[in-house]
């Protein structure tokens, strides 16, 4: 057993990534420590791709255990329930910034697995999990065009501060979550409190250079460890299959696509879609299979086309144009109050129920004892 740790400052505190110890079955399987908090992040891929899927089967999960706070679950059984909704989001960060960047039409499963072992209440784990999933992925033999850091960004007391204490979180201005390569910004995810935009800005450049310094450790880490990635040839279609489809979408496509009835213009790019896929296959039957994929890529591509060359979406509205909005409130006669919200056609209709103290409910998770009233 050969045990490497790779050690980096990140806003002056040790972040350590250490690979070897344990998971040694796993495509490729990281511990990562800063504080007291420790994550271990693992990726497994399959031998053989998925037969009969047009997407790329790609789990993301974030395991949170009580033990890792020192705390017993509350439920009857003494068991770990469901995951919180702290969980579920910590999975979905993880998994943005980490789908972009594998193959175009890879097929084999991946499964991203960080569980977190400890947690001091200062170092985020969900940090934590992003930077160690890629970093098990860079290591490992996945073919991936990684890697990526993570940082979580605060605002206290009118300075912008790289990964704040968890235990400050509370009183900052700002939240922001933000993870990307070395050369760009994938993802943001932010919360704040009236923070001016050039605020903003500053704290996605202090963050794209924290990022940097990460990835680079990622990079060093891969020359000690890192295994000869998987051999894969992207999907590629042939030249005639895809002038074919642009031709005959040419003078079609735009009178479906870009229409302000969302109804309509669902219907019209679904009935083109058929029309394409018969009238095609019938002439080049040797390129049916693919006419479809061309199909939709060819819809994909020309709405980011006229959004990013001209600023219009496809019923019309410009970048900040918003759809109708509406209001009622009182709608159902007996519920405490209810209201139905409408934005163009999205619907929510939301009801409240007024209890006392003792209807509230203690939450099981990793941070200190928390009710939900």
């Amino acid at each position: 057993m050969s045990i490497t740790t790779k050690n980096v400052e990140v806003a002056g505190r040790r972040l350590s990534i250490e690979t070897g110890r344990v998971a040694e079955q796993a495509n490729g399987a990281v511990v990562l420590r800063q504080g007291d908090s420790v994550v271990l992040s693992t990726v497994v891929m399959s031998k053989e791709p998925r037969e009969g899927i047009d997407f790329f089967p790609l789990t993301c999960d974030y395991e949170e255990k009580l033990y890792a706070a020192g705390k017993i679950p509350g439920a009857f059984m003494r068991r770990e329930g469901r995951p919180s909704e702290v969980a579920i989001l910590a999975s979905r960060l993880t998994d943005r910034p980490l789908r972009p960047l594998f193959p175009d039409g890879f097929r084999l499963d991946i499964q991203v697995v960080s569980t977190v072992l400890s947690v001091d209440q200062e170092n985020d784990p969900t940090i934590l999990s992003i930077n160690g999933a890629s970093t098990a992925i860079v290591i490992s033999d996945v073919p991936w065009a990684g890697p990526v850091g993570a940082v979580r960004m605060g605002l206290l007391d009118g300075k912008v501060v790289v990964n704040p204490p968890m235990s400050r979180m509370a009183e900052s201005e700002l939240d922001l979550v933000v993870a990307g390569t070395a050369d760009a910004i994938l993802m943001v995810e932010a919360g704040a409190k009236g923070v001016g935009e050039q605020t903003v800005l500053e704290a996605l450049e202090m963050a794209h250079n924290a990022i940097r310094q990460i990835c680079s450790a990622q990079l060093e880490l891969r020359e000690q460890v890192g295994k000869k990635k998987r051999d894969y040839i992207p999907t590629s279609y042939p030249e005639q299959a895809i002038e074919v489809v642009n031709e005959y979408l040419a003078m079609r496509l735009d009178a479906v696509l870009f229409s302000p009835d969302k109804a309509a213009r669902e219907s019209g790019v679904d009935e083109l879609r058929r029309l394409t896929i018969d009238d095609l296959g019938a002439r080049f039957p040797e390129h049916i299979e693919i006419i479809g994929k061309l199909f939709d890529k060819k819809v994909k591509d020309r709405v980011r086309e006229r959004i990013v060359d001209e600023g219009v979406r496809p019923d019309g509205r410009g970048l900040k144009d918003v759809r109708q909005i509406s209001v009622e409130v009182g709608v159902l006669p007996r519920t405490h109050g209810s209201g139905l919200f409408t934005r163009g056609q999205t619907q929510a209709l939301t009801i409240a129920t007024l209890g006392s103290m003792s209807d509230q409910q203690k939450l099981d998770g990793l941070s200190p004892d928390e009710f939900k009233r």
